[in-house]
């Protein structure tokens, strides 16, 4: 996340502390052995990193410092491929009948409101 960035400070006596949080993120894309197995040939393990940086003004007597600092995730972004189930299928196609059913319906009654014989 530092690449090719310079930091630069314009008095003695400061200096950049950096603060870097690394989160592991394992992408599963249809994974056969299930969905724990991160050594597949289908599974890529990758970092986020997020940089912050920030100038500290030091004391005359002390000495300036670049400062590193990490922060290792202890939890993981898990991002993983899956199929959908057939019953996904049927429940969609049953909403797209329904919703025709249903526009059409509106739509028939509207038109027969509008076009009714009027009594007289």
């Amino acid at each position: 996340p530092m690449d090719d960035k310079e930091y630069i400070t314009s008095k003695f006596h400061q200096a950049y502390h950096h603060y870097i949080k690394v989160v592991s993120t394992h992408l599963n894309m249809g994974s056969s052995r299930g969905a724990e197995s991160f050594n597949d040939v289908n599974s890529i393990s990758v970092y986020q990193m997020l940089e912050q940086s920030q100038i500290v003004f030091y004391d005359e007597v002390n000495v300036p410092e670049a400062r590193f600092s990490y922060d290792m995730s202890p939890m993981s972004v898990v991002v993983q491929k899956e199929g959908r189930k057939w019953y996904d299928y049927l429940t969609s196609l049953c909403a797209i009948i329904g919703g025709t059913f249903t526009t059409l319906g509106l739509i028939d009654a509207t038109l027969y409101k509008v076009f009714k014989p009027k009594k007289l």
